[in-house]
């Protein structure tokens, strides 16, 4: 089984960690946060796209995700989400960046009896920066947050329908909150399964633990990976150096 393995990588340590992910033959799932994106070091992102591109490597991007929500009630909200998300686009294309993911930002406490209100704002909201996308080479991949079933998430990918858009699978993510077994979630995804996060907890925090560590069950992940083509590429949520050692040791001889 051929992996697309990757590192997240926090923008603000780009300069003292990319060369080490990729001595280690990842790629960089480079996160950004939406202040940076207001004061961009436009030097150190040309750096860092010519280091990429001699590399022979195309990161992933997060974009930013705090306060932010696509589908939110407030127009102005969602207008904040759209620049932000946007810009964050913006920076994905020029390191040649082949997805981003993005937080849905949606609960069943906040919006409650609100989910197909949500899924209507964020339908009209999505296909500008689809298009964007797809000027950008960068699909988008929406990823798990606080969602149960992956339901309204599948209603907002197939209802756009887009080769630009898909799902990112989060495990930790989906052990914290989701009450649909893992084989029947990833099954409903289906083709649209574009990207992986890969990280564990114990169910009850975000504790971000090597993979093997905590009490998820990848093996389900596995019989999935060997049906599908192309793959989805994965990303080791670790956050810091020695978690991620710990966390590739596991995933390569479970996954290969």
């Amino acid at each position: 089984m051929t992996l697309c393995l990757g590192a997240h990588i926090p923008w603000a340590k780009i300069d003292h960690h990319l060369a080490e992910i990729l001595d280690l033959g990842l790629f960089p799932e480079i996160a950004l946060k939406g202040p940076e994106l207001d004061s961009f070091d436009q030097a150190l992102l040309q750096r860092t796209s010519q280091t990429l591109a001699a590399a022979g490597v195309r990161p992933t991007v997060h974009a930013p995700f705090f306060d932010l929500n696509p589908g939110a009630l407030d127009p102005l909200i969602r207008q904040a989400t759209f620049q932000r998300l946007s810009q964050a686009l913006a920076v994905a294309g020029k390191l040649g960046a082949r997805l981003m993911v993005i937080h849905p930002g949606v609960d069943k406490w906040r919006y409650p009896n609100l989910d197909q209100t949500w899924l209507a704002l964020a339908g009209e909201f999505f296909p500008p920066l689809i298009e964007q996308a797809g000027s950008c080479d960068c699909r988008l991949a929406l990823e798990n947050i606080y969602e149960e079933t992956p339901a309204l998430l599948i209603q907002l990918v197939e209802g756009l329908d887009s080769e630009w858009f898909g799902h990112c699978f989060d495990a930790g993510h989906w052990n914290l909150f989701g009450r649909q077994p893992m084989a029947e979630w990833l099954d409903a995804l289906d083709t649209k399964l574009l990207h992986l996060h890969l990280h564990d907890n114990h169910g009850r925090a975000d504790e971000h633990l090597p993979v093997g560590e905590g009490t998820i069950d990848f093996l389900p992940l596995q019989r999935i990976l060997r049906r599908l083509e192309p793959r989805p590429s994965i990303t080791l949520e670790a956050h810091t150096p020695e978690h991620l050692k710990r966390s590739r040791r596991q995933v390569e001889p479970l996954f290969r």
